[in-house]
């Protein structure tokens, strides 16, 4: 990323950015055009052995937590029975081993592991240990360049940690959102600061090689004193690496339906309030000997705290998801699981694939694709994108790349496009200029 100044307002193009609705870009083409019907192409696909070498890479979804967030979007169930997170388990591990047998998928080693959630911590040591042997069971993770576990302030205990380190986790993820009792409260969060207090020492005594604590930029009752007095805090804790993320407002929440029967009385910062909080807070990480590495995260040492994660998949690794509503995408095909957390168990047990849909790409979705999330991690390989997908970012994306250098969000050469420090808050803002014009008109999710 190089360094630019650039106010919001200097954009050439309308690129409104209102409360509501889904702001951060995960995929392309969108949810919304993945269907049924092309559910029968991505088991033809399983059934085949890869063409080429590509990195596999390993998402597990645990889609419990304590209580929801206001502002969480992804598939969470509040207080589960332990019997029905046993059962899940089970499923999630019938599914590992029906996928491992998967010519595609079969004998492959893991290149990463991420456990997400929900609140995959909410397990038991036990739950955890069963969770692991499952995989292990049905996938050599000897290899594994990382493995990451996101971990909630309250039940990053001593056992279940230890419980991790023993089964190869590297990299622990904590959601801290902010360091403010008040903006907690106010975001439907089950922890206090005294949580993470509690929690941290733990974790480093346990030992892992990277701990990242999340961040929220734009959380209720957040103020720029609060959300910079959070951030220090955060800074003399000393994490390996640190993500923000700015706060959207999906549909699909209960801070969505909060606002809209206006029963929010926290005022919400807006996007140009986010947008300039985040600049000054990358700015602050690499005051204190932080390396941006991305539109959302800093570390202390690039080469030792990678996030492989992100880097691999946005570099186009296969990713496996297993779970409720977990995504994958597996030799250019994109696919979800039932969202439903009956229907998921129920097909595995069933003896089916839980896949609800699916999406082929063609090759110029494939080099969209490529492109926008090469830029989310700050910068396009263009070279590497016309060798080897065949597409001319410079061409093909001529009007907009003009138009984002002239704002002065972007910049580069024919070889490498680069974000630059003012363009790096707005790079989901950016993105959808980017889809064919096909995708350009039609819902996200």
């Amino acid at each position: 990323m190089t360094d630019s100044v650039c106010p919001d307002c200097n954009s050439p193009r309308d690129l409104a950015e209102p409360l509501e609705g889904s702001y951060f870009v995960s995929t392309y083409p969108p949810f919304s055009v993945w269907n049924e019907a092309e559910i029968d192409a991505c088991e033809q696909a399983l059934a085949r052995p890869p063409s080429t070498g590509r990195l596999l890479g390993l998402y597990v979804h645990i889609p419990f937590c304590v209580e929801r967030c206001r502002y969480c979007y992804y598939l969470s169930h509040a207080n589960p029975d332990p019997a029905v997170v046993d059962r899940y388990l089970d499923a999630v591990a019938t599914e590992l081993s029906r996928l491992a047998h998967a010519p595609y998928l079969c004998g492959r080693p893991l290149g990463f592991l991420y456990f997400g959630g929900g609140t995959p911590s909410l397990l038991s040591p036990q739950q955890i240990r069963r969770l692991m042997s499952a995989i292990g069971q049905s996938f050599d993770c000897t290899a594994a360049a990382e493995v990451t576990f996101e971990c909630a302030p309250q039940t990053a205990t001593i056992d279940r940690l230890v419980a991790l380190r023993d089964h190869g986790v590297t990299r622990v993820s904590m959601g801290v959102q902010q360091l403010d009792d008040e903006v907690l409260r106010a975001s439907g969060r089950v922890h206090l600061v005294r949580d993470v207090e509690r929690a941290w020492p733990q974790i480093r005594a346990v030992g892992f090689d990277v701990v990242n604590l999340d961040l929220i930029v734009g959380l209720a009752n957040e103020t720029e004193k609060r959300f910079f007095d959070s951030l220090e805090r955060v800074v003399d804790l000393g994490p390996e690496s640190v993500t923000l993320y700015q706060l959207e407002v999906p549909l699909n929440t209960p801070l969505y339906r909060a606002l809209r029967d206006g029963q929010v009385d926290a005022e919400l910062p807006d996007w140009p309030t986010k947008h300039e909080r985040l600049r000054r807070a990358f700015d602050r990480l690499e005051a204190c000997g932080y390396t941006i590495r991305s539109a959302y995260s800093a570390v202390k040492d690039p080469e030792r705290h990678r996030f492989v994660y992100q880097d691999e998949q946005y570099g186009g690794a296969d990713l496996l998801g297993i779970g409720a509503s977990s995504f994958s995408f597996l030799g250019g095909i994109h696919h979800q699981n039932h969202a439903s957390l009956r229907r998921y168990v129920e097909a595995v047990e069933q003896g089916h694939l839980a896949i609800t849909r699916a999406h082929v790409l063609d090759p110029a979705e494939q080099a969209v694709r490529s492109f926008m999330l090469q830029l989310k991690l700050g910068a396009v390989d263009l070279v590497g994108l016309r060798d080897e997908l065949g597409f001319d970012a410079r061409t093909e994306l001529a009007d907009q790349l003009h138009e984002f250098e002239g704002s002065g969000w972007l910049t580069g050469d024919d070889q490498r496009l680069e974000v630059t420090r003012a363009g790096l808050p707005l790079v989901d803002r950016m993105i959808p200029a980017f889809y064919l014009e096909h995708h350009r008109d039609v819902r996200y999710s």
